[in-house]
């Protein structure tokens, strides 16, 4: 199957073109500010919300539809239903806009969708064309359904009421909330409104959809709006307008949908935001603004499909870095994703690493998420390591060691410098033991489903004291930067021991197992029925350098023996049949999909990263192949092509064999970001400078990356395809070693490899 008859890239990889509704299924586009979050795809299904900052959601949106009606003739706008007829149709999604066009009975309209800059609310323009030679009166609808009253169960009870207040022109329903950035407020108002006041309105779900029909096929469209609020049933916002357009005129409506805090702001976002001026220059600012907060690198190499694709996936790191999996704050979501978003812009990174380092307890653990108003431990070990990989990042691309005497609060008020948050993150951690004396594991490390492996508080992980020996190795370097020998000394004999431990009860003769549960029985060796091996401790052991026998060699060849598929390496082999008490959730996922046994693209983009540290420059390209979902050929048509899924599903699903598991909900394209500027094109940044270490695919005889790096802007051209540097030129002249000079402005570098 082909994606390009689905679509294509539009103004270098900035936009992508939809190109009919009907497709395998919806392809997402995700808007946002601070504060507020929405997504929709091409048929514009999706859903909206605000968030606090302590997690508390306020849910908005859940779909929406847009119609016209002519007389008796009615027909979507908005992608829905798909297989209507139509005479154009093409869905645009941009990086903080998606617009959806559609042509019929003479009448072109545009629907675009858009979160501004700041607010609690989300625009929708209908811009309507006559096309046709004679005056036309039509009939605009749009309607949202919404879960800011309880959601709807059959036979259940919707008790809430929506109003209509014809002098403000809005339909709202209002109800008492309790809010961490709102609290003086205590009410929240959910509200929507439109351009110069409305021709009609309906307030409930009922009156929308009606009792079977559906967004595609609402009842609405045949009885009309009622001019009725909603009360004690499921309620939903609908608003129509009417338009009269002359031949060959265009008219835009804006309908705004969103939160306030009083009727009197509600009516003062509506006057100010459906504004069809306000809506055409916020978003151009928005579209600017997502534009220039990654437009520090961009890469060129044979695969035009890549090349643009890393344009969205550097849009991915930016909207993970702001908002994890948006289902829920992860704390190492947040803190991976801004590992990642670092090498593109530091700056941001380094304002959302301070808000998440926050969070962190004052003993050194950091928590799983903060939801619903509250710091939720949820017994995740893994949370805290991730702290000094990204403070690394931030620190060395910025070049700034004061940024550890920066005072940060913890979630408990008291203060401490950045460095402090990292010393205890890596002092709790070593004192966390369990077996053996590796780092417990809990109710779960990086694999959140091995959640029963060490609830009794004495099963460990494997991969989880491999990870801590990498952020204890990073801590110490930091130390050593700022002058503090005796910490690094200290952490780094730690290190030492934890590393000799691993080795002695982590290593099963060909690789290193996962985990060791309660009972002391290993999870992920050869001595297991099913899972016997486990991808991530094998890469980790690359990424760490915990072993100082070369097993990292040995473990990696393991993987392409043992976890090779044609899909993609897998994450774990072979999958779990059946329910273990003593290892979770994972085992009652179906084998084949995520953890048990699936493709996982995560760990696929850190394979690429191990992959080039070890020079192994054919399974770098073998890997890339793997995860572009345009080049898988399993994989090819099914997923978006502008940006990354979670996973794909496995061999033992049958039928579903290959298909993806969600989109942008994930850090496979932040890791897969990450992975390309870091590690193929090989720019590490140290506090000295920006070095260069590639490991290119052999196929890829030229390439080339732009990268913005504090003064300098590096104009980078990279050679002959090989993995060893054979010379580096500076402006026309050979420097000695692979560290790139500071030298202010543009600057043309050549890079020869054998």
């Amino acid at each position: 199957m082909d994606n390009k008859i689905y679509g294509h890239y539009l103004d270098g990889g900035a936009d992508f073109c939809i190109t009919e509704p009907d497709i395998p299924r919806n392809w997402y586009n995700y808007l946002w500010n601070d504060d507020y979050i929405t997504f929709t795809s091409q048929t514009s299904a999706g859903e909206g919300l605000l968030q606090d900052r302590l997690g508390v959601r306020i849910k908005l949106v859940k779909d929406r539809g847009f119609f016209l009606s002519e007389g008796n003739e009615h027909w979507g706008i908005g992608g829905l239903p798909v297989d209507e007829e139509r005479d154009a149709y093409r869905c645009i999604h941009r990086r903080g806009v998606t617009d959806l066009y559609t042509e019929k009975n003479g009448i072109a309209s545009t629907v675009s969708i858009l979160v501004p800059r700041t607010g609690t609310y989300e625009l929708w323009r209908v811009r309507l064309e006559n096309k046709s030679e004679s005056e036309r009166t039509l009939r605009v609808l749009a309607f949202g359904g919404s879960d800011f009253d309880p959601p709807y169960v059959r036979q259940g009870y919707n008790t809430d009421a929506s109003h209509f207040d014809a002098k403000r022109g809005i339909l709202y329903h209002a109800k008492r909330m309790k809010l961490t950035d709102w609290k003086e407020v205590g009410q929240a108002v959910a509200f929507m409104g439109v351009t110069d006041g409305c021709d009609g309105y309906a307030g409930t779900y009922n009156a929308i959809v009606g009792p079977y029909g559906s967004f595609a096929h609402p009842a609405i469209l045949k009885k009309g709006c009622c001019n009725l609020a909603g009360c004690g049933e499921k309620l939903g916002y609908a608003m129509e307008k009417n338009v009269t357009l002359g031949a060959g005129e265009v008219r835009d409506i804006v309908f705004v949908m969103g939160i306030a805090f009083s009727l009197d702001e509600a009516e003062a976002v509506k006057d100010n935001a459906t504004s069809p001026a306000f809506f055409e220059s916020e978003r151009k600012a928005v579209l600017e603004k997502f534009k220039t907060e990654v437009n520090a690198v961009s890469i060129q190499t044979p695969d035009e499909m890549l090349n643009n694709m890393f344009e969205w996936l550097k849009h991915q790191s930016n909207f993970g870095s702001r908002w994890a999996r948006v289902r829920h704050n992860g704390y190492r979501d947040i803190c991976s994703d801004t590992d990642c978003l670092a090498c593109i812009n530091p700056e941001i990174a380094l304002e959302r690493f301070l808000r998440i380092l926050s969070y962190q307890y004052s003993d050194g653990y950091a928590p799983r998420t903060f939801i619903d108003g509250q710091i939720q431990k949820n017994n995740f070990a893994d949370n805290t390591v991730w702290l000094n990989f990204t403070a690394s990042s931030i620190i060395k691309e910025l070049g700034d060691l004061s940024i550890l005497e920066r005072e940060v609060p913890y979630n408990d008020g008291t203060v401490g410098t950045v460095y402090e948050h990292l010393y205890r993150s890596v002092d709790f951690l070593y004192n966390f033991k369990g077996h053996h004396g590796l780092v417990r594991i809990w109710g779960g490390d990086w694999n959140d489903c091995m959640n029963r492996v060490g609830m009794e508080g004495k099963g460990v992980s494997v991969w989880l004291s491999i990870a801590w020996v990498r952020a204890a190795k990073f801590f110490a370097e930091l130390a050593t930067l700022c002058g503090k020998s005796a910490d690094a000394a200290a952490v780094l004999a730690r290190a030492e021991e934890m590393s000799a431990l691993i080795e002695e009860y982590g290593w099963d003769g060909e690789y290193y197992i996962d985990a060791i549960d309660d009972r002391g029985v290993k999870v992920g060796s050869k001595e297991c029925e099913e899972g016997k091996m486990f991808l991530i401790p094998q890469i980790w052991a690359v990424f760490s350098g915990v072993s100082r026998m070369g097993r990292e060699t040995v473990a990696m060849d393991a993987v392409e023996k043992y976890l090779s598929d044609p899909l993609g390496t897998v994450i774990s082999s072979p999958a779990y049949t059946k329910w273990d008490e003593n290892i979770g959730f994972m085992t009652l996922k179906h084998p084949g999909i995520h953890e048990n046994g699936g493709v996982y693209l995560h760990t696929i983009a850190w394979k690429i990263a191990a992959d080039a540290m070890m020079g192994r420059a054919d399974r770098v390209e073998e890997d890339i192949r793997t995860i572009l979902p345009f080049r898988n050929p399993v994989v090819d048509g099914r997923a978006e092509p502008y940006i990354m899924c979670n996973s794909y599903f496995g061999k033992q699903t049958g039928y579903r064999y290959g298909t993806p598991g969600q989109s942008w909900r994930t850090a496979a394209g932040q890791w897969f970001e990450k992975a390309l500027v870091n590690y193929v094109f090989g720019l590490l940044p140290e506090v000295e400078g920006l070095t260069v270490k590639p490991c290119l695919p052999p196929s890829w005889k030229t390439a080339s990356i732009d990268k913005r790096f504090r003064n300098t802007t590096y104009h980078i051209r990279y050679e002959n395809g090989g993995v060893r540097i054979k010379s580096i030129f500076v402006n026309g002249k050979p420097i000695e070693g692979n560290l790139l000079p500071l030298t202010g402005g543009d600057c043309e570098v050549l890079v020869v490899t054998e």
